[in-house]
């Protein structure tokens, strides 16, 4: 039995599961979430708990169990509360701006860029340099986060660029002078 499929998701008050078929859709005060489940995966609705279960013991099943449990559970957890994600920008000059749903990163290239943020996904500017993802999504939210920081992805000599909050970058040795 998986670890982590076993364990029941738990529905907070204020957030409505429904389940039509291979159709997991959940309703909560940030709004909704659907996803299909594979058929190797059986639904069971109580109700303040989602128990997955799954139909037998071969490989693909258990590798499934695990995973929409977890996707299930960010499911819930994204319509009841939401997810944050962190970029920090570093370096000289380097700046970003926030207006509607356009993101204007001035990190180091000739023309600023300017990235629009997809359906779902808000975005905040503290500071100029500390860019504040939020949305319901979690896989959409991580995304969006990785191709934020694509545009300029940190150097190791330097720690130039954008990087996820905390995100440690590990630092080069430059070069040496040369003996003569």
């Amino acid at each position: 039995m998986s670890r982590v499929g076993k364990n029941p998701v738990p529905v907070p008050k204020g957030v409505n599961v429904t389940f039509d078929g291979a159709l997991l859709t959940v309703n909560g005060p940030k709004g909704s979430l659907s996803r299909q489940l594979p058929a190797a995966i059986e639904v069971e609705l109580s109700g303040e708990a989602i128990v997955l279960k799954r139909h037998d013991d071969n490989r693909q099943s258990r590798s499934l169990h695990g995973l929409t449990r977890a996707l299930v559970s960010n499911m819930v957890v994204g319509v009841s509360t939401g997810f944050v994600r962190l970029l920090e920008i570093h370096g000289i000059g380097y700046r970003a701006d926030a207006k509607n749903k356009i993101l204007n990163l001035n990190v180091g290239h000739s023309h600023p860029v300017m990235f629009t943020l997809p359906e779902g996904i808000s975005a905040s500017v503290d500071k100029q340099n500390v860019i504040r993802l939020e949305g319901i999504d979690r896989e959409l939210l991580g995304q969006t986060a990785a191709k934020i920081r694509a545009v300029r992805s940190c150097e190791p000599y330097k720690g130039k660029g954008i990087r996820y909050g905390g995100e440690n970058i590990r630092r080069k040795a430059g070069k040496t002078g040369a003996k003569k």
